[in-house]
């Protein structure tokens, strides 16, 4: 699936939540994510930029464009600061690191910046006056076709998208960060696709069945995660942070345990030839491992755990076995 088809799939008006569109945007960018997660993470990029400007009132993305959402901090202080210029705009100035698509496709992006003690999301066009694209600096193999890199901002006229920190206070971000997972899960399914092959060819012992077992299971509960989490956010798209919080930190340590369990379990079944001989399924491991990274591992586990403490998990879920 190419970029655009992947956008086009996706269903963004009039809202890409509710009403079944969360259910079917997530399995595009798993589907997307089983071909080429540089794609499943430009796609999910532009939906979340949609979804934002969505929820924060302002108008869509206009046809043709390609929205990225730059809001990580650099560190040692690296940061974007916003100003209001002489006229009474806001101007941004200073570095944004790991903007995914700042070296194409993208036309357009929010991003977060430092007003003051406040910290803010504007909409820009990449192609602005004062915008600089540090080219060069990813040397990573995995995902490097989502053509990230350092921005440089020298008063770039913004736009600001909703109030102060309205962007992180919604139920949507969290929503958002289940979309980065369904790719994830996407992209599992890809690298596991060679011991799929191989067990249809009766060419796995017992224990590459094994390992097979353990890879479909972890896929599938990583599946099925989503698929709840989907049917819950539908028809509750504005339902309480701290649900929506712990949802998504649950969805992505079960898609992040698939992702390991794929990586790990294929490459064990099979041993290095698919690594060695596969091009394809050689950059689609070193896009996993790179992309999957975004998880903050254990430190979500402990902000998962405090969400979790004195809540009785079994009941948690209305269910009891």
């Amino acid at each position: 699936m190419s970029l655009d088809d992947t956008v086009a799939a996706l269903r963004l008006v009039p809202a890409p939540r509710g009403g079944g569109g969360t259910a079917h945007n997530w399995s595009v960018l798993a589907l997307a994510g089983a071909v080429d997660l540089d794609t499943a993470r430009l796609a999910e990029a532009h939906l979340d930029a949609a979804t934002v400007l969505y929820e924060l009132g302002c108008p869509p993305p206009a046809e043709g464009s390609r929205w990225g959402v730059w809001a990580a901090e650099g560190p040692g202080g690296v940061s974007l600061t916003a100003d209001r210029g002489a006229d009474g705009r806001w101007v941004l100035s200073g570095r944004k690191p790991w903007c995914s698509g700042a070296l194409g496709p993208c036309t357009h992006a929010l991003v977060t910046a430092h007003a003051g003690e406040e910290r803010r999301l504007f909409a820009v066009e990449v192609a602005a006056p004062g915008v600089q694209v540090r080219a060069g600096e990813w040397q990573g193999v995995g995902m490097r076709r989502s053509a990230a890199a350092t921005v440089e901002m020298d008063a770039v006229g913004a736009l600001a998208v909703g109030g102060p920190d309205d962007y992180l206070e919604r139920a949507g971000f969290w929503h958002g960060a289940i979309g980065v997972a369904a790719a994830w899960c996407g992209g599992a399914s890809g690298v596991a696709a060679p011991l799929y092959r191989a067990a249809r060819d009766e060419r796995l012992d017992p224990h590459g069945l094994a390992h097979l077992g353990a890879v479909d299971a972890a896929l599938a509960a990583a599946r099925t995660l989503l698929e709840r989490a989907a049917a819950d956010v539908d028809p509750e798209p504005d339902e309480p942070i701290p649900v929506a919080r712990r949802r998504a930190l649950q969805a992505r340590a079960v898609v992040e345990t698939a992702v390991e369990t794929a990586i790990l379990r294929t490459g064990r079944a099979l041993g290095p030839a698919p690594l060695a001989t596969d091009g394809g399924h050689a950059q689609r491991v070193a896009d996993l491992e790179v992309y999957v990274r975004q998880s903050h591992a254990e430190r979500d586990l402990a902000v998962l755990g405090g969400l979790a403490t004195g809540i009785d998990g079994a009941g948690d879920t209305g269910e009891q076995l």
